[in-house]
């Protein structure tokens, strides 16, 4: 039912309720059995036990699972126990951000009023919120939630803020006048209260027509749990990369086993050699290296003021090709400023950041002091006598206690360097008229220098409809019409820019009078002028959606705020260019799945949207292909957060609702982080293309040496404990450090990559196999050359085969920084690398040259002769490609 275009007596029927006596005992029994308590439901979750091991159903875990089994059996207890410890790392991470992930529903019903005041039994009794049902009458004061979904029947200055459910910046003026008017929005029902919503002024009665579930809140309860998860493109590309990996990997291996027994060699010898290098060539140690380089990245992200509370989300990051930002608290301040005065028939601006009582004057671009202006003096003044609100200091930084808009004039007359307590000393204030929504004005009576005045602030058509004069360069004169027509011009054009205006009069009152009322009093005023407000973009957006858009990444905004505003701040910001298009929740709201798939790409800014609209969006743009990161900080957010395949929520302006639904925590609550962390995001994924690159090219080096020794029917050129101290040591520690290489200068210039991109894309695919051929066949060189030269030496043979390997590998991981050359980026920028790179051929050396492990890996001492035959054939790989390099570049230049 539609309450909010009924009349009283409609709604009294409707709801089947005494709006004079309340429900009565018999009538509250009977509708809490059919509709239930008043609170948010949770679906049944999965258990814990059942979460931890659905960790484990992914196919490359089982096969890795089964790999560990085959070596325990056959004795490689080293390799099993590394494999196992991975498996289970990886697990117990993906189980403990799942469970953190589910919080959401708990935040949402902190926002419940734990008490209500109910009007039962003709008696105003104090009940917990979860009692009451439909045709309860409530009431509700300045600093109350409303404890369910009200329709309002009795206002007194009533304001309440909604910004977390609508995203409008403002609080909302409340009334009882029907609404006849069908489709709106939340943010237009100016006669309806919702629940978790916060009263900021005045005081109301309502009559409850929504409980639960069925509220405004409830449906973004349900929202939130029916809204999917994405699966992350890192997830769908290891997903893909894994089985790429094991159906090549064991047919290559399978091959190998076949060809060696085939020519004579043991069977349990290559059954244990084709196990080895089944383990060699799955890289089990992928998902760990994958975790340590985005905790890794997590941990950098962290000193950027960015917390990441789901991993993967780092990487996803990297691709992202729509930011869809709320507007209120994230472009913007959620901090109204008064950034224009008008007065004497002049403009100025005024500078400074939020509630920060620091800033400056301009008339045009010239700085000047407010107090060689009497006008500007009394309109900053007087603003901040006839006001409430105040500033502190708080946690490093300033704090509002009041009225945003009075806020932002108390701020104002701040940074002029006026203090209230000193103003008040100057004007005494003898007594207030209210700020009421049908005079749209306050007013406090003040004695100064034995005079009394009546200082006024309100809406200024009401204001310059009962002023007489005007105050013109610190003199009044005679409010002529073409000044009247020059202050609703001035009103007009400051609307236009999205300010918010305030007018501030005064009139001189006769002593003589001892008791005013209102309409005695609030007329024949004089006319000071005008404070426009409105909530700042934040100082660093512009050059970071700039630097987006420089980056192929287009942001949007979606906001609960009206078209004008929105429109406005957009043009500010750089986000609405000529050509694009603007939609408000009622144009929306028409359009099928299909329509809005068509024009969803040109459009640039969503106003007066409902958190179903902004899940709607999120759809609409990834059905066309792209990776959607949503930020935003209400609850009204928190849907399209979870559905996005970026969540970022703010974490200073921020609910805890947005928080828990989101992958990515903003501790600044800057829309720039976002930016740094798109480039940490890209950097993470070329850096797991790079060690996958080097991992795979040493795999495919390690099984091709072994399918060229078959084929040539030569002994087995690596045993099988020095395939598995390759694969665990020289593969390892470098590609660790790959994980940890600075990003490319070209990072953030780059078009985001396609959320389908494979993982073997731009050429990586051809690298893997060109290097890994190289690899392999230069192993097999070294190992012919060095069994010819001591042909009843073969266990000699296999220690260089051993070594070249080794070391043919350590150059190439050098390779592997860059895209294009080794020779393209400084070999030693990487610390990390070279250390590993160092530790590693330690460790070779110490494989090779200690005694007592020579039994355990098979290995001889090689001679110093055979040590240059061994550089040279290792470093032929990244010759020729260094070699391809200067070729290319010399062909560009003939070009």
């Amino acid at each position: 039912m539609n309450f909010h275009s009924m009349e009283e007596r409609e709604i009294e029927a409707g709801l089947d309720t005494d709006l004079q006596g309340g429900l009565s005992s018999g009538l509250i029994e009977q509708r809490q059995k059919k509709v239930g308590y008043n609170e948010l439901e949770e679906e049944e979750k999965q258990s814990a036990i059942l979460l931890f091991f659905s960790q484990f159903k992914d196919f490359m875990v089982l096969i890795l699972l089964a790999a560990t089994l085959i070596s325990g059996l056959l004795g490689e207890y080293i390799d099993a126990i590394a494999i196992i410890a991975i498996v289970l790392v990886n697990g117990i991470l993906g189980f403990y951000q799942e469970r953190k992930a589910e919080r959401s529903l708990q935040a949402l019903k902190q926002l419940s009023a734990p008490q209500v005041m109910a009007l039962r039994n003709g008696k105003w009794t104090r009940i917990p919120s979860r009692e009451v049902v439909p045709g309860d009458v409530l009431k509700f004061e300045a600093g109350d939630r409303i404890g369910a979904d009200v329709r309002l029947i009795h206002t007194s200055n009533l304001e309440i803020e909604e910004s977390a459910l609508t995203g409008e910046s403002m609080p909302v003026q409340k009334n009882t006048t029907p609404i006849k008017e069908g489709n709106i929005n939340l943010g237009d029902m100016h006669n309806m209260a919702f629940m978790g919503t916060l009263v900021t002024r005045g005081n109301g009665v309502g009559v409850v027509t929504q409980i639960g579930m069925k509220t405004a809140m409830g449906q973004i309860a349900n929202l939130l749990q029916t809204a999917e998860t994405m699966e992350t493109p890192l997830q769908r590309r290891l997903d893909q990369l894994g089985k790429i990996l094991i159906v090549g990997a064991l047919l290559l291996t399978l091959l190998v086993v076949l060809l060696g027994v085939l020519q004579g060699q043991d069977l349990y010898t290559m059954f244990l050699a084709g196990v080895s290098l089944a383990v060699a060539a799955i890289p089990e140690g992928l998902p760990a290296i994958v975790t340590v380089a985005l905790s890794l990245g997590v941990q950098r992200m962290i000193k950027q003021k960015a917390i990441v509370r789901k991993l993967p989300a780092v990487e996803t990051l990297g691709c992202a090709s729509v930011i869809c930002s709320d507007k209120t608290g994230t472009l913007t301040q959620n901090k109204m400023t008064v950034t224009t005065i008008w007065t004497s028939g002049k403009s100025y601006t005024v500078s400074g950041n939020g509630y920060e009582p620091e800033g400056n004057f301009y008339e045009g671009e010239e700085k000047f002091a407010p107090s060689d202006h009497i006008n500007i003096q009394r309109l900053l003044q007087y603003g901040m006598i006839c006001n409430h609100a105040s500033i502190h200091y708080q946690d490093d930084h300033y704090v509002l206690e009041g009225d945003p808009t009075e806020g932002a004039m108390m701020v104002a007359a701040m940074k002029a360097g006026f203090r209230k307590p000193n103003v008040l000393k100057e004007y005494k204030i003898l007594k207030e008229f209210p700020f009421d929504s049908s005079r749209k004005m306050m007013s406090m009576i003040v004695e100064h220098r034995g005079k009394r005045l009546l200082v006024t602030k309100g809406a200024p058509d009401v204001l310059i409809q009962k002023s007489d004069s005007i105050l013109w360069d610190g003199k009044k004169k005679f409010l002529s019409k073409s000044d009247e027509v020059e202050v609703n011009l001035m009103i007009e054009r400051l609307g236009s820019q999205a300010l918010r205006t305030i007018a501030v009069a005064y009139r001189e009152i006769h002593e003589s009078a001892k008791e005013y009322t209102e309409d005695e009093v609030e007329k024949d005023f004089t006319f000071i002028g005008l404070q426009g407000m409105m909530d700042p973009p934040r100082q660093e957006v512009e050059g970071a959606i700039k630097e987006c858009k420089e980056a192929g990444i287009k942001t949007v905004m979606i906001t609960g705020d009206h078209m004008i505003t929105a429109k406005a701040i957009a043009r500010n910001l750089g986000i609405l260019h000529d050509g694009d298009r603007v939609m408000d929740g009622k144009s929306l709201s028409l359009l099928d799945k299909n329509e809005l798939d068509e024009m969803i790409e040109d459009i640039t800014v969503f106003a007066r949207v409902t958190p179903e609209h902004k899940l709607t969006i999120v759809k609409s743009l990834q059905r066309k292909g792209h990776i959607v990161a949503m930020t935003g900080d209400g609850v009204n957010d928190a849907p399209a957060i979870k559905s996005a395949d970026i969540g970022i929520a703010m974490g200073i302006t921020g609910t805890d609702v947005a928080k828990e639904a989101s992958s990515l925590v903003l501790m600044d609550d800057h829309f720039a982080t976002i930016k740094t962390a798109i480039m940490e995001g890209r950097n993470i994924y070329e850096n797991i293309r790079k060690f996958i690159r080097y991992l795979l090219a040493s795999n495919v080096g390690e099984i091709l040496v072994m399918l060229f020794a078959m084929l040539l029917a030569l002994p087995l050129p690596l045993v099988p404990i020095q395939i598995l101290w390759v694969n665990l040591v020289t593969d390892g520690l470098p590609a660790m450090a790959l994980g940890l290489d600075q990003p490319e200068g070209n990072v953030m210039k780059q078009k985001p990559r396609h959320p389908r991109e494979g993982v073997f894309a731009r050429g990586l695919g051809w690298k893997v196999i060109s290097r890994g051929f190289l690899i392999g066949v230069v192993t097999l060189a070294a190992f012919m050359l060095a069994y010819s030269k001591y042909p009843d030496q073969l266990i000699y043979a296999q220690t260089v085969a051993f070594a070249t390997l080794v070391t043919a590998q350590l150059i190439h991981v050098f390779d592997c920084r860059s895209e294009v050359s080794v020779l393209s980026r400084n070999p030693f920028e990487n610390k990390y690398l070279v250390w590993a790179v160092v530790s590693s051929f330690v460790l070779m050396f110490v494989v090779i040259y200690t005694p007592f492990l020579q039994p355990i890996f098979h290995t001889v001492p090689i001679k110093l002769m055979d040590w240059l035959m061994i550089i040279g054939l290792s470093s032929l790989p990244t010759f020729l490609l260094a070699g391809s390099f200067f070729a290319g570049k010399k062909k560009e230049t003939m070009v």
